[in-house]
């Protein structure tokens, strides 16, 4: 900002000062002609011969006010202020109301510097002559210099009520503005500036720098660009730059600008702030964390750093290190209620929802109706199992806002403390909640199932039916339901039923030149295990038996679809068959569906831990994905089971399993335990090959 030194010609002070007193009025003839002789010599710039003739007619004609205007008007001239104001004071001591010769003195205050002065002499010339309105330029001036922005921008204002005109005037109110960032005025001054006077305008970087805090980020690159066309060197104009550009998601041209900044002034680390938050921006993490970590060693005491390096391990779900740098920060500001919920985030996040808890009862503290907190807080309240003060406050948020994941999350605490209460042996309250989430659209089996658990303990058999078939036929997959059911159901007729081990293996096993972990499974056997009878249960075990022998027909026609819904059916009736959840999972293994497969060999092998063949599948199964951590567990489970699983295959399918995870040894040491069992020459001739080959 260019501050004008206002410093008036000592002629102009001379005249002005001389309409208020009689001319010449205590002069001597020879003082007055020393007068003129002075007046002279000024105008041929001997000022030296100017001063020795005025100080001459002082000293005859002492007393004279424009003798002293006059010699301290020159002495102003040849900057020697001493001198000057030595005599001005002079001229005040014979006029104290010459509000001119204050706006000097000031002036002369000003251009030494000393703005305090200057300004206890502007305002009582502004006292003593008001309508004198130019006078407010000289003290806006000097407020400015002060750092007084409010009352030089009051200054300046008044100023140009009467000035409109005055170009310095107008950019100096706008540098006002703009030091004490109220960026809309400033941008309105400069605009007036600019729109004025475009070929002469200057404050390319101010004017952008006011548009840009104004959100006007894509006019503001358009100024702060040509500030750097005229200056090059201005590093603030690029560090401006820098950041229109990320306002408007120009992230490359952003580094670009911060680049220039950083190789001219590596040590400047005032701003790695926001050029790690840039970083961030572009997913730059690693280097996001390096400028964040500079930045704190800087400035160690800057909550705002440790808060950035905090959401970006937040970002990355490194939530120990967030938390870490979140605690710096709150111990900075504690009152930082944003820092609260980036903790409370965190820690929920951690499934530590104690802690959470405790961080989001201190924001409510601050911010009571937060909806989001609240919800945040029924959530952790959730997750601590504590399902009363959850519901409460589900209830309540509810009637601010019907929004369907708060329904959801209500009907599942409604349901979960039904089961609690079930647990504790109050079956008349538990189906009170499970009624409430089911008339609020809670459609999942889970609830059906805890209302047929329900009604059993109060003995209403009738209802626990009902209610276990719709727990089933909405989640037939969940096989701890139709278990239970099954139970439910033995224990009302007292059917006990006998599992019968299959002729035969239910799978086949790989032959000797197919590679792991690709390896099929055979087709059912047409054998099925009888069904126990009872004379309750007859017509159901019939029905079952019916069911399986027609899909193990279609299962030999590779009728897979048909098949697969005639076992569906069987287990419908018979929902803890453990050798019909096996054949359901070699037809989805027919069907190259691997996920359904494993998940019916794995519902087999809960039914019955003992199902070498269950694991045995459920081992290719495995292979076939590559998993072949869990693959070995499985074989290794068959050979624990039955060490001559089907003349030692299950040996042959462990040691691919291992050579395919790059265990040479322990796959030998099976494929040879392999043999040991395996008598076929040609299978012995393979393996052995396969042996050497790992050798």
């Amino acid at each position: 900002m260019k501050i004008l030194k206002s410093l008036l010609p000592a002629i102009l002070i001379s005249c002005i000062s001389i309409t208020s007193i009689p001319a010449y009025s205590m002069m001597s003839p020879e003082a007055s002609a020393l007068y003129q002789e002075a007046c002279s010599s000024e105008h041929q710039q001997d000022l030296k011969g100017a001063i020795e003739k005025l100080e001459k007619a002082v000293s005859i004609s002492g007393g004279d006010a424009m003798l002293y205007t006059k010699l301290a008007g020159i002495y102003a001239e040849t900057d020697n202020y001493d001198k000057a104001l030595e005599n001005y004071n002079k001229v005040i001591a014979i006029n104290p109301d010459d509000a001119f010769i204050y706006i000097s003195i000031g002036s002369i205050y000003e251009s030494m510097g000393k703005y305090k002065d200057a300004l206890t002499a502007y305002t009582k010339a502004l006292d003593i002559f008001p309508e004198y309105k130019y006078n407010y330029f000289n003290i806006g001036n000097v407020q400015y210099q002060l750092k007084d922005y409010k009352n030089a921008i009051n200054s300046y204002n008044s100023f140009l009520e009467t000035y409109s005109g005055h170009a310095e005037a107008r950019e100096n109110l706008a540098a006002s503005y703009l030091a004490v960032k109220d960026y809309k005025n400033a941008q309105a001054q400069y605009q007036m500036i600019y729109e004025k006077n475009p070929e002469n305008f200057k404050n390319y970087y101010e004017y952008g720098i006011a548009l840009l805090n104004n959100d006007d980020s894509e006019k503001a690159v358009e100024f702060l660009e040509k500030a750097i066309e005229i200056d090059a060197d201005n590093d603030a104009a690029h560090l401006g730059l820098a950041q229109a550009y990320q306002d408007l998601g120009k992230n490359d041209m952003s580094y670009e600008q911060y680049q220039i900044v950083l190789k001219k002034n590596p040590n400047l680390n005032t701003i790695r702030l926001d050029y790690a938050d840039l970083l961030a921006d572009m997913n730059k993490n690693t280097e996001a964390v390096e400028q964040y970590n500079t930045y704190i060693k800087a400035f160690p005491k800057d909550a705002n750093g440790y808060i950035s390096l905090g959401n970006v391990y937040k970002k990355l779900q490194n939530y120990d290190k967030a938390i870490e740098n979140y605690l710096t920060a709150i111990n900075l500001a504690p009152d930082n209620i944003e820092v609260k919920k980036d903790l409370a985030n965190c820690y929920h996040n951690k499934k530590d929802y104690q802690t959470a808890l405790k961080y989001y009862n201190e924001i409510l503290e601050k911010e009571p109706d937060n909806f989001n907190i609240k919800f945040n807080k029924a959530l952790a309240l959730h997750g601590l199992k504590q399902y009363e003060e959850a519901i409460v406050i589900y209830k309540e948020l509810l009637t601010q806002k019907n929004e369907k994941n708060i329904k959801t999350n209500l009907n599942d605490a409604l349901v979960s403390r039904g089961h609690e209460l079930v647990a504790a042996k109050d079956p008349n309250t538990a189906i009170t909640y499970f009624k409430d989430a089911i008339k609020d659209g809670y459609s999942d089996g889970y609830v059906y199932y805890g209302l047929a658990k329900a009604y059993r303990q109060l003995g209403d058999n009738t209802k626990a039916g009902e209610n276990y078939e719709k727990a089933i036929a909405l989640d037939p997959d969940e096989t701890s339901y139709s278990a239970e059911y099954s139970d439910f159901i033995s224990s009302m007729y007292s059917t006990s039923t006998t599992s019968v081990k299959t002729s035969g293996n239910s799978s086949e096993l790989p032959s000797i030149n197919v590679a792991m972990p690709a390896a099929e499974t055979a087709a059912v056997k047409q054998e099925t295990k009888p069904v126990a009878k009872s004379q309750t249960s007859d017509i159901v075990a019939k029905k079952s038996e019916d069911f399986i022998k027609e899909g193990d027909k279609n299962f030999e026609n590779n009728n897979f679809d048909a098949a697969e819904k005639n076992y569906q059916d069987a287990l419908q009736l018979v929902p803890n068959d453990s050798e019909t959840l096996m054949k359901l999972g070699l037809i989805y293994k027919k069907k190259e569906n691997n996920t359904k497969a494993i998940n019916f060999y794995q519902k087999a092998i809960i039914v019955n831990p003992d199902y070498t063949d269950a694991w045995f599948n459920l081992g290719l199964a495995y292979a076939n994905e590559n998993n072949l951590i869990e693959s070995q567990k499985c074989f290794e489970k068959v050979i624990e089971l039955d060490n001559d699983y089907n003349a030692g295959y299950a040996y042959y399918a462990l040691g691919m399993a291992l050579e395919h995870q790059g265990k040479k040894a322990e796959a030998i040491k099976n494929y040879k335990t392999f043999l040991e069992y395996n008598h076929d020459k040609n299978a012995e001739n393979t393996v052995q090959e396969m042996i050497k080959k790992l050798q």
